[in-house]
C-alpha cells in the first residue's frame, strides 16, 4: 500500500498548519434571535429553554478579553504563521481580533457568518449565509476569505455554492494527511480539499475533561513528531494543530502552547504556514 506524501517548498519534511478558531461573539443566545442559548459550555449547563446564559456567554468573552492577547503575544514571540477561522460576526463585534489578524499577516478563513449550524438551511439562505461571511470579513480585515469551515457539519450543496462563490480549498474533511482534489462536485470547477484534524484540537478539554493540558501537550507532540518522521523517510504530510481563544487562552493551559511551539522551533526544516498556502502549493505541484 502507498502512503500518500507531498513535497513541501525547500525540501521540507512537513508542514505545520496552526488554525485558530474565532467563535466567541458570534455564538448561539436568545439576544440574537436563537431559540435558545448556546450548548457547548465549559460550565457543562445547558437548559433546553428561551433563557439567556449569561455565564456561558461570559465564558465566551473570556476569550476576547484574556485568552486572545495571550495567543497573539506567542503567535508573535515564536514567528508562527496561522490561519484564523472566524465566524465574521464575531469580528464585527470584537474588531480588535481582525485588527491583530491584519497586524500579523495572518490568514482569515470563514468559519460563518455565525458560529451556527448551516446544514439546517436551503440551497438559498445558505448562500446568502456564505455571501454575508465574504462581505463582512473583508470588511474587518480587508481580505476576503479563500477557505471554509463549517460548524461541525454541511449540505449537499455547500461545496458547489463555495466553488459558486470563488472560494479555492474547504476544511470539512479529515481522511487524511495531504490536501486533494474534489473535482466531482461542480464538473470543470475543481476544488482543494485541504484536510482539518479533531483529535488535536484543544477542543478536547472541554469536550473530553479526562483530557488535561499535559495530556492534550503530549498527544500534539507525539503528532508532530510521528508526521516529522514520515516526512524523513520521504513521505512529507501536513499537520493541523486547532486552537479557541476562550480554551488554550486560559492561565493553566497557554503554557502548553507554548512548550509545542517551543517543540517546533527546535527543528528548521518545518514549513509553518497558513492553510490558503498549503492549497495553492498543492494546486501548483498537483494541477487540477
Amino acid at each position: 500500500m502507498q502512503e500518500e506524501r507531498i513535497d513541501w517548498p525547500d525540501g521540507a519534511k512537513m508542514a505545520l498548519s496552526i488554525v485558530i478558531n474565532v467563535e466567541e461573539g458570534s455564538e448561539m443566545t436568545v439576544a440574537r434571535g436563537d431559540r435558545g442559548m448556546e450548548p457547548v459550555d465549559e460550565l457543562g449547563v445547558h437548559v433546553k429553554s428561551p433563557i439567556r446564559n449569561y455565564s456561558n456567554e461570559s465564558n465566551y468573552l473570556y476569550g476576547i478579553k484574556a485568552g486572545a492577547p495571550r495567543v497573539v503575544k506567542l503567535l508573535r514571540q515564536y514567528d508562527i504563521l496561522a490561519s484564523w477561522t472566524v465566524a465574521a460576526l464575531s469580528l464585527e463585534n470584537h474588531p480588535e481580533i481582525a485588527q491583530a489578524i491584519v497586524e500579523l499577516g495572518h490568514e482569515p478563513v470563514s468559519h460563518g457568518w455565525r458560529w451556527v449550524h448551516q446544514f439546517k438551511m436551503d440551497e438559498a439562505e445558505e448562500r446568502d449565509f456564505i455571501r454575508k461571511a465574504i462581505t463582512s470579513i473583508e470588511n474587518t480585515t480587508g481580505s476576503r476569505p479563500y477557505g471554509w469551515l463549517s460548524r461541525y457539519l454541511l449540505t449537499d450543496n455547500t461545496r458547489r455554492l463555495l466553488i459558486e462563490e470563488g472560494f479555492t480549498y474547504h476544511m470539512d474533511d479529515y481522511s487524511g494527511d495531504v490536501p486533494f482534489w474534489d473535482r466531482d462536485c461542480v464538473p470543470g470547477k475543481p476544488i482543494v480539499i485541504v484536510p482539518y484534524q479533531l483529535d488535536s484540537n484543544d477542543m478536547k478539554m472541554w469536550t473530553d475533561p479526562a483530557m488535561t493540558p499535559d495530556q492534550w501537550l503530549h498527544y500534539a507532540k507525539r503528532n508532530f513528531d510521528q508526521i516529522y518522521s514520515e516526512g524523513i523517510q520521504g513521505n512529507p504530510k501536513m499537520m493541523s494543530l486547532g486552537l479557541h481563544l476562550r480554551i488554550i487562552g486560559r492561565p493553566g493551559r497557554i503554557w502548553a502552547l507554548q512548550e509545542f511551539f517551543e517543540h517546533v522551533r527546535k527543528h528548521s526544516d518545518i514549513w509553518v504556514t497558513t492553510r490558503n498556502q498549503i492549497a495553492q502549493h498543492f494546486a501548483h505541484v498537483n494541477p487540477a
